[in-house]
């Protein structure tokens, strides 16, 4: 099974990383998420349509929700510290 959700999770994730600011970083990797979300979604559709087996699916559902919550925790941290750098600057 290949898709444009599975290449795009990395494929933002090194784009956010190229970019100038954490904020920006972050949105990639917000992006990577939603990206991450899509693919289970797409892995769900393929099993109910017959293209996945069962257990092939299983496997990359719990890496796809694996992924997820990694960039989840990772964006989560990022706006902590993005918040307490913009705070200690003054602009919060």
């Amino acid at each position: 099974m290949r898709t444009r959700a599975a290449v795009s999770i990395a494929a933002n994730i090194v784009e956010g990383c190229a970019r100038s600011s954490e904020s920006e970083y972050v949105r990639f990797l917000e992006i990577a998420y939603g990206s991450a979300r899509e693919l289970q979604y797409e892995i769900d559709l393929c099993t109910r349509l017959g293209y996945l087996d069962t257990a092939a699916a299983e496997d990359l559902g719990r890496q796809c929700t694996e992924t997820a919550k990694s960039l989840n925790a990772l964006v989560r941290a990022m706006r902590r510290r993005c918040g307490k750098d913009a705070q200690a600057r003054g602009r919060l």
